[in-house]
Protein backbone atom coordinates (compact mmCIF):
# COMPACT_ATOMS: atom_id res chain seq x y z
CA UNK A 1 0.00 0.00 0.00
CA UNK A 2 1.69 3.17 -1.23
CA UNK A 3 0.09 5.82 0.99
CA UNK A 4 -1.80 4.51 4.05
CA UNK A 5 -3.63 7.84 4.41
CA UNK A 6 -3.97 8.68 0.72
CA UNK A 7 -7.73 8.10 0.58
CA UNK A 8 -8.11 10.43 3.56
CA UNK A 9 -5.75 13.24 2.57
CA UNK A 10 -5.92 13.34 -1.24
CA UNK A 11 -9.17 14.38 -2.97
CA UNK A 12 -10.20 12.69 -6.20
CA UNK A 13 -9.05 14.55 -9.31
CA UNK A 14 -9.38 13.56 -12.94
CA UNK A 15 -7.71 15.24 -15.93
CA UNK A 16 -9.32 18.46 -17.04
CA UNK A 17 -11.28 18.56 -20.25
CA UNK A 18 -10.15 21.05 -22.87
CA UNK A 19 -12.32 24.21 -22.96
CA UNK A 20 -15.60 23.57 -24.73
CA UNK A 21 -15.25 26.46 -27.16
CA UNK A 22 -11.86 25.06 -28.22
CA UNK A 23 -12.54 21.35 -28.49
CA UNK A 24 -15.78 21.59 -30.49
CA UNK A 25 -13.73 23.13 -33.31
CA UNK A 26 -11.72 19.95 -33.80
CA UNK A 27 -12.11 16.18 -33.46
CA UNK A 28 -9.27 15.51 -31.04
CA UNK A 29 -9.75 13.79 -27.69
CA UNK A 30 -11.26 16.05 -25.06
CA UNK A 31 -8.98 15.44 -22.07
CA UNK A 32 -5.75 17.26 -21.30
CA UNK A 33 -2.69 15.25 -20.16
CA UNK A 34 -2.30 14.69 -16.42
CA UNK A 35 1.21 15.18 -14.94
CA UNK A 36 2.60 11.91 -13.60
CA UNK A 37 3.14 13.19 -10.03
CA UNK A 38 -0.58 14.03 -9.85
CA UNK A 39 -1.41 10.56 -11.15
CA UNK A 40 0.79 9.00 -8.48
CA UNK A 41 -1.16 10.84 -5.78
CA UNK A 42 -4.42 9.55 -7.22
CA UNK A 43 -3.08 6.00 -7.32
CA UNK A 44 -2.05 6.46 -3.69
CA UNK A 45 -5.75 6.83 -2.75
CA UNK A 46 -6.17 3.07 -3.26
CA UNK A 47 -6.68 1.49 0.15
CA UNK A 48 -5.30 -1.94 -0.78
CA UNK A 49 -8.40 -3.17 1.06
CA UNK A 50 -8.66 -6.74 2.32
CA UNK A 51 -11.43 -7.59 -0.15
CA UNK A 52 -10.99 -5.43 -3.26
CA UNK A 53 -14.53 -5.07 -4.55
CA UNK A 54 -13.17 -3.35 -7.64
CA UNK A 55 -12.46 -6.92 -8.80
CA UNK A 56 -16.17 -7.65 -8.47
CA UNK A 57 -16.92 -4.70 -10.71
CA UNK A 58 -14.38 -5.66 -13.39
CA UNK A 59 -15.21 -8.63 -15.67
CA UNK A 60 -11.53 -8.85 -16.66
CA UNK A 61 -10.40 -9.31 -13.08
CA UNK A 62 -7.91 -6.47 -13.44
CA UNK A 63 -5.27 -6.46 -10.66
CA UNK A 64 -6.25 -2.96 -9.68
CA UNK A 65 -4.72 -2.59 -6.19
CA UNK A 66 -1.45 -4.02 -7.51
CA UNK A 67 -0.92 -1.60 -10.35
CA UNK A 68 -2.24 1.31 -8.33
CA UNK A 69 0.50 0.61 -5.78
CA UNK A 70 3.13 0.17 -8.49
CA UNK A 71 2.23 3.49 -10.13
CA UNK A 72 2.26 5.25 -6.76
CA UNK A 73 5.80 3.95 -6.23
CA UNK A 74 6.82 4.89 -9.78
CA UNK A 75 7.41 1.33 -11.00
CA UNK A 76 5.95 1.84 -14.47
CA UNK A 77 7.49 -1.26 -16.04
CA UNK A 78 6.00 -3.67 -13.52
CA UNK A 79 2.70 -1.78 -13.56
CA UNK A 80 2.19 -2.27 -17.30
CA UNK A 81 3.05 -5.96 -16.97
CA UNK A 82 0.39 -6.39 -14.29
CA UNK A 83 -2.11 -4.43 -16.35
CA UNK A 84 -1.46 -6.46 -19.51
CA UNK A 85 -1.72 -9.68 -17.50
CA UNK A 86 -5.52 -9.38 -17.57
CA UNK A 87 -6.34 -6.83 -20.28
CA UNK A 88 -5.15 -6.91 -23.89
CA UNK A 89 -6.29 -3.38 -24.61
CA UNK A 90 -6.20 -1.06 -21.57
CA UNK A 91 -5.93 1.93 -23.91
CA UNK A 92 -9.45 1.07 -25.16
CA UNK A 93 -11.06 0.40 -21.78
CA UNK A 94 -9.27 3.38 -20.22
CA UNK A 95 -11.09 5.60 -22.69
CA UNK A 96 -14.38 3.82 -23.33
CA UNK A 97 -15.34 1.69 -20.33
CA UNK A 98 -17.88 3.28 -17.92
CA UNK A 99 -15.69 1.97 -15.07
CA UNK A 100 -17.93 -0.34 -13.00
CA UNK A 101 -14.74 -0.95 -11.00
CA UNK A 102 -14.94 2.60 -9.66
CA UNK A 103 -18.54 2.32 -8.51
CA UNK A 104 -17.49 -0.88 -6.70
CA UNK A 105 -14.42 0.78 -5.11
CA UNK A 106 -14.43 0.47 -1.31
CA UNK A 107 -13.53 4.15 -0.97
CA UNK A 108 -16.78 4.90 -2.84
CA UNK A 109 -18.87 3.63 0.05
CA UNK A 110 -18.79 7.10 1.57
CA UNK A 111 -16.35 9.10 -0.56
CA UNK A 112 -15.25 9.62 -4.16
CA UNK A 113 -13.83 6.50 -5.79
CA UNK A 114 -10.21 6.02 -6.77
CA UNK A 115 -9.56 7.19 -10.34
CA UNK A 116 -8.94 3.62 -11.47
CA UNK A 117 -9.78 4.27 -15.10
CA UNK A 118 -7.35 7.17 -15.38
CA UNK A 119 -4.51 5.27 -13.73
CA UNK A 120 -5.12 2.44 -16.18
CA UNK A 121 -5.07 4.79 -19.17
CA UNK A 122 -2.00 6.73 -18.07
CA UNK A 123 -0.12 3.47 -17.41
CA UNK A 124 -0.63 2.14 -20.92
CA UNK A 125 0.04 5.52 -22.55
CA UNK A 126 3.33 5.79 -20.65
CA UNK A 127 4.21 2.30 -21.89
CA UNK A 128 3.49 3.12 -25.53
CA UNK A 129 5.37 6.41 -25.29
CA UNK A 130 8.44 4.69 -23.86
CA UNK A 131 8.44 1.76 -26.29
CA UNK A 132 7.39 -0.79 -23.67
CA UNK A 133 4.53 -2.24 -25.76
CA UNK A 134 6.22 -4.73 -28.07
CA UNK A 135 5.16 -7.69 -30.18
CA UNK A 136 4.87 -10.93 -28.18
CA UNK A 137 5.29 -13.57 -30.86
CA UNK A 138 4.86 -17.26 -29.96
CA UNK A 139 7.93 -19.42 -29.45
CA UNK A 140 6.56 -22.02 -31.85
CA UNK A 141 3.55 -22.57 -34.06
CA UNK A 142 0.94 -25.20 -33.33
CA UNK A 143 0.05 -25.89 -36.93
CA UNK A 144 -3.59 -25.12 -36.11
CA UNK A 145 -5.59 -22.38 -37.86
CA UNK A 146 -8.40 -20.19 -36.56
CA UNK A 147 -10.75 -17.77 -38.33
CA UNK A 148 -12.14 -14.93 -36.23
CA UNK A 149 -15.19 -13.27 -37.77
CA UNK A 150 -15.51 -9.67 -36.62
CA UNK A 151 -12.83 -7.22 -35.56
CA UNK A 152 -14.38 -5.45 -32.60
CA UNK A 153 -12.86 -5.74 -29.12
CA UNK A 154 -14.03 -9.34 -28.58
CA UNK A 155 -12.63 -10.54 -31.90
CA UNK A 156 -9.36 -8.67 -31.47
CA UNK A 157 -8.87 -10.03 -27.94
CA UNK A 158 -9.60 -13.61 -29.01
CA UNK A 159 -7.28 -13.29 -32.00
CA UNK A 160 -4.37 -11.84 -30.04
CA UNK A 161 -4.60 -14.52 -27.36
CA UNK A 162 -4.79 -17.35 -29.90
CA UNK A 163 -1.91 -15.93 -31.95
CA UNK A 164 0.27 -15.75 -28.84
CA UNK A 165 -0.66 -19.37 -28.09
CA UNK A 166 0.94 -20.34 -31.40
CA UNK A 167 -2.07 -20.71 -33.67
CA UNK A 168 -2.30 -19.12 -37.09
CA UNK A 169 -5.19 -16.63 -36.84
CA UNK A 170 -6.96 -14.61 -39.51
CA UNK A 171 -9.50 -11.90 -38.64
CA UNK A 172 -12.25 -11.32 -41.19
CA UNK A 173 -14.04 -7.96 -41.28
CA UNK A 174 -16.67 -6.89 -43.80
CA UNK A 175 -15.83 -3.18 -43.49
CA UNK A 176 -12.94 -1.69 -45.42
CA UNK A 177 -10.74 -1.42 -42.32
CA UNK A 178 -10.20 -3.50 -39.19
CA UNK A 179 -11.71 -2.30 -35.92
CA UNK A 180 -15.46 -2.85 -36.01
CA UNK A 181 -17.34 -0.41 -33.80
CA UNK A 182 -14.04 0.79 -32.35
CA UNK A 183 -13.29 2.32 -35.74
CA UNK A 184 -16.70 3.12 -37.16
CA UNK A 185 -18.88 3.68 -34.09
CA UNK A 186 -16.63 5.40 -31.54
CA UNK A 187 -16.14 9.09 -32.43
CA UNK A 188 -12.65 10.45 -32.86
CA UNK A 189 -13.08 12.80 -29.89
CA UNK A 190 -13.53 9.77 -27.61
CA UNK A 191 -10.74 7.68 -29.09
CA UNK A 192 -8.51 8.80 -31.91
CA UNK A 193 -8.10 6.04 -34.48
CA UNK A 194 -4.32 6.23 -34.26
CA UNK A 195 -4.79 4.56 -30.86
CA UNK A 196 -6.44 1.60 -32.58
CA UNK A 197 -3.94 1.49 -35.42
CA UNK A 198 -0.88 1.25 -33.17
CA UNK A 199 -2.37 -1.80 -31.39
CA UNK A 200 -3.23 -3.41 -34.73
CA UNK A 201 0.40 -2.87 -35.77
CA UNK A 202 1.50 -4.83 -32.69
CA UNK A 203 -0.93 -7.65 -33.52
CA UNK A 204 0.28 -7.77 -37.11
CA UNK A 205 3.89 -8.00 -35.93
CA UNK A 206 2.90 -10.90 -33.66
CA UNK A 207 1.50 -12.79 -36.65
CA UNK A 208 -2.24 -12.10 -36.65
CA UNK A 209 -3.51 -11.78 -40.21
CA UNK A 210 -6.15 -9.26 -41.20
CA UNK A 211 -8.76 -9.79 -43.92
CA UNK A 212 -10.79 -6.54 -44.19
CA UNK A 213 -13.40 -5.95 -46.86
CA UNK A 214 -14.62 -9.56 -46.85
CA UNK A 215 -18.34 -10.21 -46.34
CA UNK A 216 -18.17 -13.64 -44.75
CA UNK A 217 -21.21 -15.67 -45.62
CA UNK A 218 -21.33 -14.16 -49.10
CA UNK A 219 -17.79 -13.86 -50.47
CA UNK A 220 -16.53 -16.65 -48.25
CA UNK A 221 -19.08 -19.24 -47.15
CA UNK A 222 -19.33 -21.00 -43.84
CA UNK A 223 -18.47 -24.28 -45.57
CA UNK A 224 -15.29 -22.76 -46.98
CA UNK A 225 -14.33 -21.49 -43.52
CA UNK A 226 -14.84 -24.93 -41.99
CA UNK A 227 -12.70 -26.54 -44.68
CA UNK A 228 -9.87 -23.98 -44.35
CA UNK A 229 -9.67 -23.56 -40.57
CA UNK A 230 -9.56 -25.86 -37.59
CA UNK A 231 -11.82 -23.54 -35.58
CA UNK A 232 -14.06 -20.53 -36.19
CA UNK A 233 -14.78 -17.78 -33.65
CA UNK A 234 -17.90 -15.71 -34.22
CA UNK A 235 -17.37 -12.22 -32.79
CA UNK A 236 -19.86 -10.47 -35.06
CA UNK A 237 -21.37 -8.28 -32.35
CA UNK A 238 -24.99 -7.33 -31.73
CA UNK A 239 -25.33 -4.92 -34.63
CA UNK A 240 -29.04 -5.43 -35.33
CA UNK A 241 -30.24 -1.98 -34.34
CA UNK A 242 -33.54 -1.35 -32.61
CA UNK A 243 -35.93 0.51 -34.90
CA UNK A 244 -38.97 2.73 -34.29
CA UNK A 245 -41.83 1.66 -36.59
CA UNK A 246 -44.11 4.68 -36.23
CA UNK A 247 -45.79 6.86 -38.88
CA UNK A 248 -43.23 8.74 -40.97
CA UNK A 249 -40.35 6.31 -40.37
CA UNK A 250 -39.65 6.15 -44.13
CA UNK A 251 -39.16 9.92 -44.45
CA UNK A 252 -35.81 11.13 -45.71
CA UNK A 253 -33.58 12.37 -42.93
CA UNK A 254 -34.42 9.63 -40.41
CA UNK A 255 -31.33 7.49 -39.86
CA UNK A 256 -29.98 4.93 -37.46
CA UNK A 257 -27.07 6.18 -35.34
CA UNK A 258 -24.72 3.67 -36.93
CA UNK A 259 -25.64 4.96 -40.37
CA UNK A 260 -24.51 8.41 -39.23
CA UNK A 261 -21.51 7.95 -36.94
CA UNK A 262 -19.14 6.41 -39.52
CA UNK A 263 -19.51 9.55 -41.64
CA UNK A 264 -18.49 11.69 -38.69
CA UNK A 265 -15.33 9.63 -38.30
CA UNK A 266 -14.56 9.86 -42.01
CA UNK A 267 -14.94 13.63 -41.77
CA UNK A 268 -12.76 13.80 -38.65
CA UNK A 269 -10.00 11.82 -40.36
CA UNK A 270 -10.17 13.87 -43.55
CA UNK A 271 -11.30 10.88 -45.60
CA UNK A 272 -14.20 12.93 -46.97
CA UNK A 273 -14.55 16.69 -47.24
CA UNK A 274 -18.35 16.72 -47.02
CA UNK A 275 -19.88 13.62 -45.40
CA UNK A 276 -22.91 12.01 -47.00
CA UNK A 277 -24.91 12.73 -43.83
CA UNK A 278 -24.04 16.30 -42.84
CA UNK A 279 -26.09 18.22 -40.28
CA UNK A 280 -24.34 21.60 -40.57
CA UNK A 281 -26.92 24.36 -40.13
CA UNK A 282 -29.76 21.88 -39.51
CA UNK A 283 -32.15 21.03 -36.67
CA UNK A 284 -31.32 17.60 -35.22
CA UNK A 285 -33.16 15.28 -32.85
CA UNK A 286 -31.53 12.25 -31.24
CA UNK A 287 -33.73 9.48 -29.87
CA UNK A 288 -31.97 7.65 -27.03
CA UNK A 289 -30.10 8.84 -23.97
CA UNK A 290 -27.28 6.30 -23.78
CA UNK A 291 -23.67 6.33 -24.90
CA UNK A 292 -24.55 6.02 -28.57
CA UNK A 293 -26.85 9.02 -28.28
CA UNK A 294 -24.03 11.00 -26.64
CA UNK A 295 -21.69 9.97 -29.45
CA UNK A 296 -24.19 11.34 -31.96
CA UNK A 297 -24.51 14.51 -29.88
CA UNK A 298 -20.78 15.23 -29.88
CA UNK A 299 -20.59 14.54 -33.61
CA UNK A 300 -23.58 16.75 -34.39
CA UNK A 301 -22.06 19.58 -32.36
CA UNK A 302 -18.76 19.39 -34.24
CA UNK A 303 -20.53 19.36 -37.59
CA UNK A 304 -22.22 22.64 -36.68
CA UNK A 305 -25.89 21.80 -36.26
CA UNK A 306 -28.26 24.73 -35.80
CA UNK A 307 -29.96 22.99 -32.87
CA UNK A 308 -29.97 19.55 -31.29
CA UNK A 309 -32.45 17.92 -28.93
CA UNK A 310 -31.96 14.55 -27.26
CA UNK A 311 -35.07 12.62 -26.22
CA UNK A 312 -35.27 9.87 -23.60
CA UNK A 313 -38.40 7.91 -22.70
CA UNK A 314 -37.14 7.20 -19.17
CA UNK A 315 -37.41 9.77 -16.35
CA UNK A 316 -34.38 11.86 -15.46
CA UNK A 317 -32.17 9.78 -13.13
CA UNK A 318 -31.38 11.06 -9.67
CA UNK A 319 -27.97 12.52 -8.89
CA UNK A 320 -27.57 10.22 -5.89
CA UNK A 321 -27.22 6.45 -5.91
CA UNK A 322 -30.73 4.90 -5.89
CA UNK A 323 -31.54 2.77 -2.86
CA UNK A 324 -32.39 -0.14 -5.18
CA UNK A 325 -28.80 -0.05 -6.51
CA UNK A 326 -26.62 -0.02 -3.38
CA UNK A 327 -22.84 -0.18 -3.40
CA UNK A 328 -21.08 -2.00 -5.07
CA UNK A 329 -23.68 -2.16 -7.87
CA UNK A 330 -23.34 0.11 -10.90
CA UNK A 331 -25.91 2.85 -10.24
CA UNK A 332 -28.16 4.48 -12.81
CA UNK A 333 -27.55 8.12 -11.93
CA UNK A 334 -27.63 11.39 -13.84
CA UNK A 335 -24.37 11.76 -15.73
CA UNK A 336 -22.94 14.56 -17.84
CA UNK A 337 -20.63 13.31 -20.59
CA UNK A 338 -18.23 15.55 -22.44
CA UNK A 339 -20.78 15.77 -25.26
CA UNK A 340 -23.49 16.93 -22.86
CA UNK A 341 -21.10 19.47 -21.39
CA UNK A 342 -20.80 20.91 -24.89
CA UNK A 343 -24.46 20.89 -25.87
CA UNK A 344 -27.00 19.58 -23.37
CA UNK A 345 -30.65 19.81 -24.38
CA UNK A 346 -32.05 16.56 -23.00
CA UNK A 347 -35.78 16.01 -22.56
CA UNK A 348 -36.78 13.09 -20.34
CA UNK A 349 -40.03 11.15 -20.04
CA UNK A 350 -41.18 11.71 -23.61
CA UNK A 351 -42.18 9.39 -26.43
CA UNK A 352 -42.17 10.07 -30.16
CA UNK A 353 -45.61 9.57 -31.68
CA UNK A 354 -44.75 10.19 -35.32
CA UNK A 355 -42.32 11.82 -37.74
CA UNK A 356 -43.85 14.70 -39.70
CA UNK A 357 -42.73 15.30 -43.27
CA UNK A 358 -42.91 18.03 -45.88
CA UNK A 359 -44.35 17.76 -49.38
CA UNK A 360 -41.03 16.42 -50.72
CA UNK A 361 -40.87 13.50 -48.31
CA UNK A 362 -38.29 14.99 -45.95
CA UNK A 363 -38.71 14.96 -42.19
CA UNK A 364 -39.44 18.41 -40.79
CA UNK A 365 -40.66 17.77 -37.24
CA UNK A 366 -41.47 15.22 -34.56
CA UNK A 367 -44.68 14.89 -32.60
CA UNK A 368 -43.78 13.98 -29.03
CA UNK A 369 -45.83 13.37 -25.90
CA UNK A 370 -44.93 13.19 -22.23
CA UNK A 371 -45.05 9.75 -20.64
CA UNK A 372 -45.34 8.14 -17.23
CA UNK A 373 -44.55 4.62 -16.08
CA UNK A 374 -47.75 2.88 -14.92
CA UNK A 375 -48.20 -0.82 -14.12
CA UNK A 376 -44.94 -1.80 -15.76
CA UNK A 377 -45.35 0.09 -19.01
CA UNK A 378 -45.11 3.60 -20.42
CA UNK A 379 -48.35 5.53 -20.90
CA UNK A 380 -48.86 8.80 -22.75
CA UNK A 381 -50.17 11.78 -20.81
CA UNK A 382 -53.11 13.31 -22.72
CA UNK A 383 -52.78 16.99 -23.60
CA UNK A 384 -48.95 17.04 -23.51
CA UNK A 385 -48.36 16.61 -27.24
CA UNK A 386 -46.09 19.08 -29.02
CA UNK A 387 -44.00 19.34 -32.16
CA UNK A 388 -40.26 20.00 -32.31
CA UNK A 389 -38.43 20.87 -35.56
CA UNK A 390 -36.14 18.25 -37.09
CA UNK A 391 -34.27 18.19 -40.37
CA UNK A 392 -32.43 15.05 -39.24
CA UNK A 393 -33.39 12.36 -36.72
CA UNK A 394 -30.93 9.78 -35.40
CA UNK A 395 -32.17 6.62 -33.71
CA UNK A 396 -29.81 5.60 -30.89
CA UNK A 397 -32.00 3.12 -29.07
CA UNK A 398 -29.64 0.18 -28.75
CA UNK A 399 -29.23 -3.17 -30.46
CA UNK A 400 -31.22 -6.39 -30.33
CA UNK A 401 -28.66 -9.03 -31.31
CA UNK A 402 -26.58 -10.24 -34.26
CA UNK A 403 -27.81 -9.36 -37.72
CA UNK A 404 -29.51 -12.07 -39.75
CA UNK A 405 -26.71 -13.43 -41.92
CA UNK A 406 -26.27 -16.27 -44.39
CA UNK A 407 -23.19 -17.21 -42.36
CA UNK A 408 -25.23 -18.18 -39.31
CA UNK A 409 -27.35 -20.49 -41.45
CA UNK A 410 -24.31 -21.92 -43.21
CA UNK A 411 -22.59 -22.69 -39.90
CA UNK A 412 -25.83 -24.20 -38.52
CA UNK A 413 -25.77 -22.26 -35.26
CA UNK A 414 -28.87 -21.65 -33.15
CA UNK A 415 -30.26 -18.46 -31.64
CA UNK A 416 -31.78 -18.11 -28.19
CA UNK A 417 -35.06 -16.36 -27.35
CA UNK A 418 -33.19 -13.04 -27.18
CA UNK A 419 -31.76 -13.37 -30.67
CA UNK A 420 -28.22 -14.14 -29.49
CA UNK A 421 -26.15 -17.09 -30.72
CA UNK A 422 -26.37 -20.03 -28.33
CA UNK A 423 -23.15 -21.40 -26.85
CA UNK A 424 -22.18 -23.81 -24.10
CA UNK A 425 -19.96 -23.29 -21.05
CA UNK A 426 -16.92 -23.55 -23.35
CA UNK A 427 -18.21 -20.83 -25.68
CA UNK A 428 -18.89 -23.44 -28.36
CA UNK A 429 -22.02 -23.28 -30.48
CA UNK A 430 -24.15 -26.22 -31.58
CA UNK A 431 -21.65 -26.76 -34.41
CA UNK A 432 -18.45 -28.37 -33.22
CA UNK A 433 -15.46 -26.09 -33.69
CA UNK A 434 -17.57 -22.94 -34.01
CA UNK A 435 -17.22 -20.66 -30.99
CA UNK A 436 -19.07 -17.47 -30.02
CA UNK A 437 -17.92 -14.52 -27.93
CA UNK A 438 -18.81 -10.91 -27.19
CA UNK A 439 -22.13 -9.25 -27.89
CA UNK A 440 -23.04 -11.95 -30.43
CA UNK A 441 -23.46 -14.39 -27.54
CA UNK A 442 -24.31 -12.24 -24.52
CA UNK A 443 -26.22 -9.39 -26.17
CA UNK A 444 -25.37 -5.69 -26.22
CA UNK A 445 -22.89 -5.00 -23.44
CA UNK A 446 -19.75 -3.13 -22.40
CA UNK A 447 -16.33 -3.14 -24.03
CA UNK A 448 -14.80 -4.64 -20.89
CA UNK A 449 -17.17 -7.60 -21.18
CA UNK A 450 -16.30 -8.00 -24.87
CA UNK A 451 -12.57 -8.23 -24.12
CA UNK A 452 -13.18 -10.62 -21.22
CA UNK A 453 -15.32 -12.85 -23.44
CA UNK A 454 -12.73 -12.77 -26.22
CA UNK A 455 -10.02 -13.88 -23.80
CA UNK A 456 -12.23 -16.60 -22.34
CA UNK A 457 -13.29 -17.90 -25.74
CA UNK A 458 -9.63 -17.99 -26.81
CA UNK A 459 -8.85 -20.23 -23.86
CA UNK A 460 -11.70 -22.55 -24.84
CA UNK A 461 -10.56 -22.67 -28.48
CA UNK A 462 -7.00 -23.41 -27.40
CA UNK A 463 -8.22 -26.36 -25.30
CA UNK A 464 -10.34 -27.58 -28.21
CA UNK A 465 -7.34 -27.51 -30.56
CA UNK A 466 -4.63 -28.85 -28.25
CA UNK A 467 -6.36 -30.62 -25.36
CA UNK A 468 -5.24 -28.07 -22.74
CA UNK A 469 -4.54 -24.38 -22.42
CA UNK A 470 -2.49 -21.99 -20.37
CA UNK A 471 -4.53 -19.02 -21.58
CA UNK A 472 -6.56 -17.38 -18.79
CA UNK A 473 -10.34 -17.58 -18.85
CA UNK A 474 -11.77 -14.60 -16.89
CA UNK A 475 -15.45 -15.52 -17.18
CA UNK A 476 -17.94 -18.17 -18.20
CA UNK A 477 -21.28 -17.48 -19.91
CA UNK A 478 -24.14 -17.07 -17.46
CA UNK A 479 -26.88 -19.69 -17.24
CA UNK A 480 -29.21 -17.58 -19.40
CA UNK A 481 -26.66 -17.57 -22.20
CA UNK A 482 -25.91 -21.32 -22.20
CA UNK A 483 -27.43 -23.78 -24.63
CA UNK A 484 -30.21 -25.85 -23.10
Amino acid sequence: MGDPKGFLTTPREIPKRRPVDVRIRDWKEVYEPQPFPELQKQAGRCMDCGIPFCHQGCPLGNLIPEWNDLIHRGDKAEAIDRLHATNNFPEFTGRLCPAPCETACVVAINDDAVTIKQVELATIEEAFENGKVVALSPDRLSGKTVAVIGSGPAGLAAAQQLTRAGHTVAIYERAEKIGGLLRYGIPEFKMEKSILDRRLAQMSAEGTRFRPGVDVGVEVTGHQLRSRYDAVVLAVGATQWRDLPIPGRALQGVFQAMEYLPWGNKQALGEVETPLINVAGKHVVILGGGDTGADCLGTVTRQGALSVTQLEILPRPTSERPTAQPWPMYPMIYRVSSAHEENDNRIFSVSTEKFIGDEDGNVKALLIVETEFIDGKFASIPGTEKEIPADFVFLAMGFTGPEASPLLTQLEVELDEHGNIKRDAQYQSKSEGVFVCGDAGRGQSLIVWAIAEGRSAASAVDRFLTGNSQLPSPIEPTARQLMV
